[in-house]
């Protein structure tokens, strides 16, 4: 006989960076993170920004809700430590608001820097007016459930990507980066690497680069064809 599921399943011991993990990619954009993995970790470019902070890097907390519900949200509140990224795991559900201002504002009360979600948001006027960064796929009127089942501290899908508690989060103008807890290290050397060899590339296009050398030598070598 099938039995009902609890209402919420929550992770007892919840996984986080240190500080100086955290340090080491404050400022790196996310698609220097993505370019630090080889093109991996970009959550779904339709989850974008809405309001609040426009570069966010933190912790991620884990709240999977299930599609037109919440309870997992409010519930992840306890858990939050200051600077956090909530994960509101909404199963991609657009039919209804993930959350609204009013949650939004206790999300942030509770230490949290942003919330991202894939569903859309309600609110976003009130939401503007709160110290939260938010990300989700748009706006809509409706609002959810509070019913459960729901999880929190346990991984998710979203957009494409597996999140865990304690993976880093970086989300600014051009999306949302998860970096896995065990590739922090690595991605944040990586992170330094790229964005010196990109501070050179752009410094040489203000000076009138319109070529790489590189490209210049492919296009007098013998792997182009040339046809009349």
């Amino acid at each position: 006989m099938f039995e009902a599921p609890p209402l919420l399943t929550i992770k007892r011991n919840m996984r986080r960076p240190s500080e100086a993990q955290i340090a080491a990619l404050q400022g790196v954009p996310s698609a220097v993170a993505s370019d630090a993995m080889d093109g991996a970790g970009a959550l779904d470019g339709r989850i974008g920004h809405m309001s609040g902070d426009k570069h966010i890097v933190g912790p991620a907390l884990t709240a999977w809700s299930g599609a037109a519900d919440l309870l997992a949200l409010h519930a992840c509140k306890r858990f939050i430590k200051k600077g956090d990224v909530v994960i509101a795991a909404f199963d991609g559900h657009q039919g209804c608001a993930a959350f609204g201002d009013s949650l939004g504002g206790m999300v942030a009360n509770a230490g949290g820097a942003a919330i991202v979600s894939d569903g859309p948001v309600r609110d976003l006027a009130g939401l503007s007016n709160v110290a939260l960064g938010v990300w989700a796929t748009g706006t809509i009127s409706s609002t959810p459930y509070e019913n459960g089942p729901g999880r929190v501290g346990l991984p998710v899908q979203m957009g494409g990507q597996q999140i865990d508690t304690g993976d880093i989060i970086i989300a600014d103008a051009d999306g949302v980066v998860v970096v896995p807890f065990d590739q922090i290290d690595v991605v944040a050397k990586r992170s330094r690497a790229i964005l010196k060899m990109e501070q050179d590339g752009d410094k040489a296009v203000r000076d009138g680069l319109v070529m790489p050398q590189s490209y210049e030598e492919l296009l007098d070598s013998d792997r182009v064809r040339w046809v009349d």
